[in-house]
């Protein structure tokens, strides 16, 4: 698989205080009163559904601001998340092979204590994103289904081989609640269009052209 188009990347996951601002209100159940009455700001947004994360991305992008630099957002493909999440490596992690430094890089099972934790508190990888490995599952904007046979070149999957009410869009990265394995570059799992989960959330793409020159 190659990338030829640029791309930007979100640092972070979205956080609550960020979809707050934008949407006018805060879905995550991770909220104040679930986290010892902490700000929830810098927490990653979470409860959010694919849909969600797109209706996000067009009003973020509908902004005065936004559109006068030509700036429009979007969910990244799988295909983009992963080169991002790989950061030039080529091991099970993007920090290595073994999973012994994982903790280092991700909040996962057995740091967690079972939630999240605000962004960008764990180490990052080569490129300086955070949480690939491990905060909350990160959506993408294919449908899941199987990888395409030989070389190909910036690969999407914009309509599922199965029917849609069973077929399910693409999560990339670990979440709080995943032992090690689970956390690699490469894992991947989905979760129907429509659906929530404290263990979701999501980072936006943005390509050059929606960019101000």
């Amino acid at each position: 698989m190659t990338i030829s188009k640029d791309y930007y990347l979100g640092v972070t996951e979205l956080t609550q205080g960020q979809v707050e601002k934008v949407m006018g209100t805060n879905p995550s159940h991770f909220q104040k009163q679930v986290i010892r009455k902490s700000d929830s700001s810098m927490y990653p947004v979470e409860q959010v559904s694919w849909e969600d994360a797109i209706e996000f991305c067009n009003k973020l992008s509908d902004l005065p601001e936004e559109k006068k630099a030509g700036r429009v957002y979007r969910l990244p493909t799988e295909a983009e998340w992963e080169y991002a999440c790989l950061a030039g490596s080529k091991t099970a992690y993007s920090f290595g092979k073994s999973s012994k430094s994982l903790g280092d890089y991700a909040w996962i099972k057995g740091n967690s204590n079972d939630q999240t934790h605000p962004v960008g508190e764990k180490k990052a990888n080569a490129w300086g994103l955070f949480d690939m490995h491990g905060n909350v599952y990160e959506l993408c904007s294919d449908w899941y289904g199987e990888y395409p046979k030989g070389a190909v070149s910036d690969p999407t999957v914009s309509d599922p081989v199965i029917p849609r009410d069973v077929a399910g869009r693409v999560s990339r990265g670990g979440f709080w609640g995943y032992v090690n394995a689970n956390c690699r570059s490469a894992y991947r799992n989905k979760f129907a269009p429509s659906i929530r989960s404290d263990a979701v959330g999501f980072r936006v793409a943005l390509s050059p052209a929606g960019t101000p020159k």
